[in-house]
Formats: structure tokens, sequence, C-alpha cells
């Protein structure tokens, strides 16, 4: 499996646990992020329909609110896998890198 892009990841990362409608993935991502990634509802859209093509997310239900169509959003258990092993890959590369600055700095990491 190839590494997942930022974004992709923080998505999954916002659906693990519960499903949610598109402004809410919006502000979890922002939230995982401390506001660093900043999804556009087209680019989440885009992104959510290419995520449920790879069957990693799923449609949930749809709600309305004033007047309004909320579609939901949950991770698949082929989504959970995915998620399980980018977060085991970054947190190998971060021990790695993580060993090479103590090595350079004691004490700094």
């Amino acid at each position: 499996m190839k590494p997942m892009r930022e974004p992709t990841f923080l998505i999954l990362t916002a659906l693990a646990g519960t499903p949610r409608h598109g402004y809410g993935i919006v502000r979890e991502v922002a939230a995982l992020s401390d506001g660093r990634v900043g999804l556009l509802t087209g680019t989440l859209y885009t992104a959510l329909d290419r995520l449920t093509a790879e069957g990693l997310v799923e449609h949930d239900r749809d709600e309305e609110v004033d007047g309004r169509t909320r579609h939901y959003y949950r991770l698949t258990e082929q989504g959970l896998t995915a998620l399980t092993a980018e977060t085991a890959r970054l947190r190998q590369l971060t021990g790695a890198a993580e060993a090479r600055l103590r090595a350079l700095r004691p004490g700094i990491v």
C-alpha cells in the first residue's frame, strides 16, 4: 500500500469512531491538524467520492436539517485497516527520526 496524503489520513481519522457529515469532517480535520489543513467543500467531496470508490468510506445516512440534506459517511472495515497500517508506518518513521535526533542531541527528543 502506498503512503497516504495528509488530507486523506486526516479524513479517515476524522471518521474513526463516528459517522460525520461533510461540515463535521471539515471541522474535525481542522481540529486534528491544529488548523494547518483546511478542506474546501469541493475538495472534501471529491476525496469522499474517491475514498468511497476505493472502499475505505461508505455512505452512512442522510439527515434533513433546515431544508438541507446532510450526507453522513463512515469508515469501512477496509478503511480502518488502511488507517491502522498508515498509522503504524508513520509511527515507524517517527521512531527512526527520533532515534537519529537523540543521537545528535541527547535529551531533545
